[in-house]
């Protein structure tokens, strides 16, 4: 048998007069399959309420959304206007009650709360895309051949056209219409790649034509396809290109954190980072880098190939200086006395801390012990303290732990790991970072 021949499909395609009933009982949206829907449609809005991947999984194995979605394409490819329009028609009717019954389960909820499984559903990419033409063209496949198999419930995961109307009723629920016309979107990009594929298929197998059609309305329902895709496609390829260049921002970013955690005579308490403006805030402890050093964080923003005038490095008596002068200019005399308090401060504390600093090491030790029974990836524990000056002469004590793990902490686990610091060391301003 010649290579060729392994990808031939021919001889498993079932009866061309099968395929078009089994095609036509799909596209019906009435009696059972019309509660079958709607019971999909509730599961997988609990699913999106709760967070919950395998409810999720449920509904879409359930949904009986794909048949007139087929039904559309494959009318296209045979020209059976008929059916097209009765595939619209279903298609149109089950998008309604879709929506009207995830916006009435998201209206009676208590729990409003946006999910990474919902949130998940509302920024679709060109990626998405790939998802539904190649989940599609294995769909009309299996149903074109005698051999299914596996394959509907399969393609049923992979295109995912239930949870993105919940996320669409989830947005006209909440009046959070940004959800909605997310949400819709992906719907849309999965509808028509879906129904594309189809009547890829059926036009390569020569499904044979219900009617006769001149050449120039041929011409004409292709241009119509050509202009729905590309208005379909298009915006996928912007949002596609801004979610790889975040995430290049994002890697960048975190590789650059990592290497100016620690300075000299200060360290990183807290980095904003903005991914969609790209820009970063540093804030750093006491009277934070030198000029050298300054010098140093840009050079080496440089080598990760970072923006540095969108890099802002506020040291941290600057960023209290910046809180009290909201309303009115500090004065020269004025500056240097706010200064002169804050080391008059730091001088009185220092005694204090010279008391206490031998147990600093020991109880570093003993946080390690501690986190190690409960997350046995972390091998190593960095524990120092810093004083914080606010309004008054008083200052705060600010504990600082750096964890380093040899696997990656999720960020939930890092929530859970940050406040059982504070806990532990019953202040709630400590920060607690982790380096992989």
């Amino acid at each position: 048998m010649s290579l060729i021949g392994y990808f031939d499909i021919r001889k498993e395609l079932e009866d061309f007069e099968a395929i078009h009933a089994e095609i036509e009982k799909g596209i019906v949206f009435k009696g059972t399959n019309l509660w079958i829907l709607m019971c999909a449609i509730l599961v997988a809005s609990v699913g999106l309420n709760m967070n919950s991947t395998a409810v999720i999984i449920g509904a879409m194995l359930i949904s009986p959304l794909m048949g007139p979605i087929n039904g559309m394409g494959y009318s296209i490819a045979i020209y059976d206007w008929r059916l097209f329009h009765r595939s619209i028609k279903n298609f149109s009717f089950a998008v309604a009650v879709s929506l009207l019954t995830s916006t009435l389960y998201f209206t009676i909820t208590p729990v409003n709360t946006a999910h990474s499984e919902l949130l998940a559903r509302t920024s679709p990419t060109i990626y998405d895309v790939f998802i539904a033409l190649f989940g599609g063209l294995a769909g009309i496949l299996a149903i074109s051949s005698r051999l299914k198999g596996n394959v509907i419930p399969g393609v049923a995961i992979a295109t995912a056209l239930m949870p993105p109307l919940c996320t669409a009723g989830y947005g006209l629920a909440t009046l959070q219409f940004n959800f909605f016309f997310g949400a819709l979107y992906l719907f849309t990009i999965n509808t028509v790649f879906i129904a594309v594929a189809a009547l890829f298929v059926c036009q390569i197998l020569k499904f044979p034509i219900s009617s006769f059609i001149h050449p120039n309305h041929r011409k004409r329902v292709n241009s119509i396809i050509t202009t729905i895709l590309l208005i379909t496609i298009v915006p996928s390829i912007i949002f596609g290109y801004n979610l790889v260049e975040k995430e290049r921002f994002s890697e960048k970013t975190n590789r650059y954190l990592q290497s100016v955690s620690v300075l000299n005579g200060s360290y990183l308490i807290e980095a904003k980072v903005d991914q969609n403006l790209q820009t970063i805030s540093l804030l750093y402890s006491g009277y934070g880098p030198t000029e050298a050093e300054l010098a140093q964080l840009k050079d080496k923003a440089l080598i990760f190939q970072l923006d540095t005038s969108k890099i802002n490095i506020i040291k941290g008596v600057d960023a209290d200086i910046l809180q009290q002068s909201t309303n009115r200019y500090l004065t020269e005399a004025q500056e240097l006395e706010n200064r002169l308090s804050i080391t008059n401060a730091s001088l009185q504390k220092t005694q204090l801390r010279l008391d206490s600093i031998h147990n600093i090491p020991a109880l570093g030790e003993h946080l390690l012990k501690e986190i190690k029974q409960i997350y046995p990836q972390i091998e190593s524990c960095s524990y120092a303290e810093s004083i914080v000056f606010g309004d008054t002469i008083h200052s705060q004590r600010l504990p600082v732990v750096i964890f380093t793990s040899g696997k990656a902490i999720g960020r939930s686990e890092q929530k859970k790991i940050s406040e059982w610091i504070q806990v532990r060391l019953d202040n709630k301003a400590a920060k607690t970072y982790f380096f992989f």
